[in-house]
């Protein structure tokens, strides 16, 4: 039985297909809810959970069930305690992400942190976004990261600490180079600017590649104090 929201959603979605009609990104078939629009409900509903293999602490997907742990976490263990991420960087999922981040769509937030907010997550004390420089800050308009971990705050009632960690210089994106170049890139790109001696902490961002951000951003807040760092991320992109 639809409750109230439920009703008035599909008032806004009726309205907007008259005046505003669009396409479902992925399937091209006609955007049938506001809420998740422009993305359709099937293509929505595809969007799952990932739970073959991974990397027990970094979350990278592995090509084997038997492996526990990435090459690279054997090699240089991340300062986090862990990462958990939802789904892998592909469908529904990528492009939600996308719709959001690049569309601008700000209300898929909303939506993005309840699907973390679906796993079972340990209690901590606070939660701090992975930042933006202010250039990119300016230029966008917001920190998508920020956004999702408000949902998350929220829901979870715990601190939100959306000015503790920032990105103090700004560096080239880190999609635009090899691998081995994405460390050197950030290295003192992010400081603290706060308290968090003692806090176990939840570090938010999108998407993981290499790693390397939240490896960068877990390093300062664990040298300002932090007694744990575990990372939560939407989707993990690379197979091995």
């Amino acid at each position: 039985m639809w409750n109230t929201s439920n009703r008035s959603c599909s008032l806004i979605t009726a309205f907007l297909d008259i005046f505003y009609p669009s396409k479902c990104p992925l399937c091209g078939r006609k955007t049938d809810t506001y809420r998740y629009s422009p993305i359709c409900l099937s293509c929505w509903a595809e969007i799952e959970r990932y739970e073959g293999p991974a990397c027990r602490i970094c979350s990278l997907p592995l090509s084997s069930s038997y492996s526990e742990l990435c090459g690279q976490c054997m090699k240089s263990p991340p300062p986090f305690s862990r990462a958990m991420s939802y789904g892998l960087y592909e469908g529904s999922l990528a492009e939600a992400i996308n719709q959001l981040k690049f569309g601008g769509i700000r209300r898929l937030s909303r939506y993005l942190g309840d699907l973390l907010l679906s796993m079972d997550l340990p209690e901590m004390d606070a939660i701090v976004p992975v930042p933006l420089n202010v250039k990119k800050l300016r230029k966008r308009g917001f920190n998508q990261s920020l956004l999702i971990a408000r949902r998350i705050a929220k829901k979870k009632e715990i601190a939100l600490l959306m000015d503790v960690l920032s990105k103090k210089k700004e560096t080239q994106p880190q999609t635009d180079l090899p691998a081995k170049e994405r460390l050197v890139n950030l290295k003192g790109a992010f400081e603290i600017r706060g308290n968090v001696r003692g806090l176990k902490l939840f570090l938010v961002d999108d998407v993981m590649t290499t790693g390397t951000t939240v490896r960068e951003c877990s390093m300062q807040l664990m040298r300002a104090g932090a007694k744990e760092v575990v990372v939560l991320i939407l989707a993990r992109a690379g197979l091995m």
